[in-house]
């Protein structure tokens, strides 16, 4: 959560010139718009209208012009930024907007011209009429119809640009482009770090980047940069502190090696500054040692019987930290949900609250006690279920003294305040030097258990957490979690 600046930016060298990396693809397509449109040169007027190059990338697209000298254009004529919420389907929108321009032909002395796609539809539609005509179609229905057909060649496009463009934000002049094509650059560095990774840290600044270009590109529309700078000055610090943080992800991945990547990661993700504990091992004679269960399965007795169920549901719950190794602090734990059944666990409350906890969830889903308190009521019903306080002490218990596994983790404040509230709920920080207030709401919730959520799928990587030996019979015996 703090916030920290690079020492030194990511060298980001996209988007410098046209097609980076590929000057063949620049060559050609300056071959196709000097034979096909007017290029860029010093007897050009405001009225003229260059044809561009059009770069397509993964967030939108560059629009180049063609210097008449045969040089390199250093900033686009035009940027268009693709909307972060658009499905596969909207993304094409990039595809129709950066097509070709249509050919058109002049119409004599008329100043007006037409597209050889309409004159082409309007030769075939009055053929198409004669011929129908001539079978006994009334000329009442041919005549519109070879009327209509050109029209609708002519005006359907424009239509289908307005749409398109719903989904995108352009912006020209090379004020902006010049700030829009820098923060492409390092946005560009932030994707091909993501493209090459399944970390989530790395997807995550990805999909953040597409928004601050979005929001970049909806604000330059409206505002030109002098008088946003200080907005823009704001966006281009984060981008570029994403930018950093991906390199130095992708460095600690080269450095450590794939055996160690893993845990070197861990270390720098936002839940704290320590790795998860590793899972705790039980004596081997006391710990069950059937075939190797596959991921995503849980192993648990009901009254001395072993028996796999599917998907295992898992309970999250803070307490007061402890430090099982120097420098190491613990605050929060992750049990597999059939722990609660544990006989060392209060019961009937533990029984009681692992039918609650599983009731209706999904498989693999990670349940913070705080959200049991905001469905019972706001904590009111809790003395008719059980004594939570009395049932994660036990739980605590079982899991120092390595009776059944965990995962172990070190929160910072505001992911421990956010996992304490209920899901609907808000925390306020206040920054004490500056004074300004911060608000996290559910969505940053949301975040911090996908983020536990993913250490978990890591730490219990080829079998689930062990619940413990012994466990009762759950109260309703349909459950399979």
């Amino acid at each position: 959560m703090t916030d920290t600046s690079p020492q030194t930016p990511p060298t980001a060298a996209h988007y410098e010139r046209p097609f980076t990396g590929r000057p063949g693809r620049w060559e050609k397509e300056r071959a196709r718009a000097e034979r096909t449109g007017h290029v860029r040169n010093d007897s050009c007027s405001d009225d003229c209208e260059p044809v561009l190059v059009h770069e397509r990338t993964r967030w939108g697209w560059l629009a180049w012009t063609v210097p008449g000298d045969g040089s390199l254009p250093e900033i686009p004529h035009q940027i268009g930024v693709l909307s972060p919420a658009v499905h596969r389907l909207q993304r094409q929108a990039v595809h129709w907007l950066t097509r070709r321009p249509a050919q058109r032909i002049a119409l004599g002395r008329i100043p007006a011209s037409l597209r050889l796609s309409v004159a082409a539809v309007g030769l075939v539609s009055l053929f198409a009429g004669l011929y129908a005509t001539w079978h006994g179609i009334p000329v009442g229905v041919a005549l519109p119809a070879m009327a209509l057909a050109p029209l609708l060649v002519e005006h359907l496009p424009d239509l289908l640009d307005a749409r398109a463009g719903e989904h995108v934000r352009v912006v020209e002049g090379d004020g902006t482009c010049r700030y829009l094509q820098r923060l492409a650059a390092l946005h560009n560095d932030i994707l091909q770090a993501a493209a090459g990774s399944d970390r989530y840290e790395l997807r995550r600044s990805a999909e953040i980047g597409q928004h601050l270009l979005w929001d970049t590109a909806d604000l330059l529309q409206t505002r030109d940069t002098r008088a946003a700078s200080a907005d823009l000055i704001a966006r281009e610090r984060l981008m570029l502190q994403l930018a950093h943080q991906a390199a130095q992800i992708l460095n600690a991945d080269a450095e450590d090696g794939a055996a160690d990547a893993n845990h070197a990661a861990a270390s720098d993700r936002p839940l704290g500054p320590h790795s998860p504990a590793a899972r705790p091992t039980t004596n081997p004679t006391a710990r069950r040692t059937p075939t190797p269960l596959q991921k995503g399965t849980s192993l648990m007795t009901q009254s001395g019987t072993s028996r796999v169920v599917p998907g295992s549901v898992y309970f999250l719950f803070v307490h007061e930290p402890y430090y099982p190794a120097v420098a190491q602090e613990i605050n929060t734990t992750v049990v597999a949900a059939a722990s609660l059944l544990h006989p060392r666990v209060r019961q009937p409350d533990g029984a009681r609250i692992h039918d609650l906890l599983v009731r209706g969830r999904r498989p693999g889903e990670i349940v913070p006690l705080s959200t049991l308190t905001h469905e019972l009521d706001g904590g009111t019903c809790w003395p008719e279920v059980g004594d939570w306080e009395a049932v994660t002490e036990d739980l605590l218990q079982l899991v120092r003294e390595r009776d059944c596994d965990a995962l172990n983790l070190c929160l910072p404040d505001i992911a421990r305040a956010l996992v304490c509230a209920g899901p609907r709920s808000e925390v306020r920080a206040v920054d004490p030097k500056s004074g300004n207030h911060r608000a996290y709401g559910p969505s940053d919730r949301v975040e911090v258990l996908v983020e536990v959520s993913r250490q978990l799928a890591w730490a219990a990587a080829g079998s689930p957490l062990w619940p413990g030996d012994g466990l009762l019979v759950p109260l309703n015996s349909a459950d399979e979690s």
